[in-house]
């Protein structure tokens, strides 16, 4: 039997996404300083429980099993306005494997099955090493980026279901973002950090790159089929939320988020705060 859409179901929402360094809580953030520790801004595990907020972390954190926390070591709080030192703070990618890490995951199968194997050092973001990259290729000239270029990221998000109720179509526009950059957007299903058997995160639309131009600007759109089946419908695995991801390598990966993800190729710089979608209904 075909499921069919409440009448009180919304059609159309909109959303500002929040400036973010963090796809899951562990590794603790997706980009590191010059000294391998942690740039969060996100949640932050404390000794009181999660609250967001932004802080440098130790990379020398301990780590729980997959779906449990235990207090990240703060190096340091960052406060949120700026001082000039935390402004022009360089951000590096996360050395592979990953460390902090708790989230079994291989995010491209079929096209890294040894993703897990890799070896290799934390990079400047602008001098992450791009594959089979030749100088003669043209490679654009990038300064060091840094907390202040980060967070002047701004995102919004519009929702709109259709009358049949059979998808979801999914619309962009951004300011701030780094220039002449690949991003990526993916979807964050419920059942993709379950403990008992996590589901593999995925592109939102497919290809799901953008290009932001010289002024940092940018659109973008996607539909999903039925992204927000009923709860409690069998196989349900509803989206929750949407992440904005900086592209360190500057490709995308087809059916995959990434290679390594998590901050060794790619970079959370945009999302929604927590769990989110639960006034929309979509069926097959």
């Amino acid at each position: 039997m075909t499921a069919t859409v409440p009448e009180t179901a919304a059609t159309s929402r909109s959303y500002d996404l929040s400036v973010t360094t963090q796809g899951p809580v562990y590794p603790p953030s997706e980009v590191m300083d010059q000294d391998g520790n942690f740039v969060v801004i996100g949640r932050l595990n404390t000794a009181t429980g999660p609250r967001w907020g932004r802080a440098v972390v130790s990379a020398d954190s301990p780590v729980p099993p997959l779906g449990e926390d235990l207090p990240y070591t703060i190096v340091r709080e960052l406060p949120e306005q700026l001082g000039e030192r935390d402004r022009q703070m360089e951000l590096y990618t996360l050395p592979l494997p990953l460390p902090c890490n708790n989230y079994p995951m291989l995010f491209a199968p079929e096209q890294r099955p040894d993703a897990h194997e890799v070896q290799r050092p934390s990079h400047p973001l602008h001098q992450a090493p791009i594959p089979d990259l030749r100088a003669a290729d043209g490679p654009r000239r990038r300064e060091a980026i840094t907390l202040e270029q980060w967070v002047r990221a701004r995102g919004q998000l519009e929702v709109e279901v259709p009358a049949d109720g059979r998808s979801a179509r999914f619309s962009f526009s951004f300011t701030g973002l780094i220039p002449d950059s690949v991003y990526t957007v993916m979807s964050l299903r419920e059942r993709d950090l379950d403990p008992a058997g996590p589901t593999r995160p995925g592109p939102l639309g497919v290809p799901n790159a953008f290009y932001s131009d010289r002024h940092g600007m940018a659109h973008y759109q996607a539909t999903l089929p039925n992204p927000f089946p009923a709860p409690g419908a069998p196989g349900a695995n509803r989206m929750i939320n949407v992440v904005v991801l900086w592209m360190s390598y500057q490709q995308n990966y087809g059916g995959a988020i990434g290679h390594f993800g998590l901050g060794g190729d790619i970079h959370a710089q945009l999302k929604l705060c927590g769990p989110h979608f639960a006034e929309f209904t979509t069926c097959d």
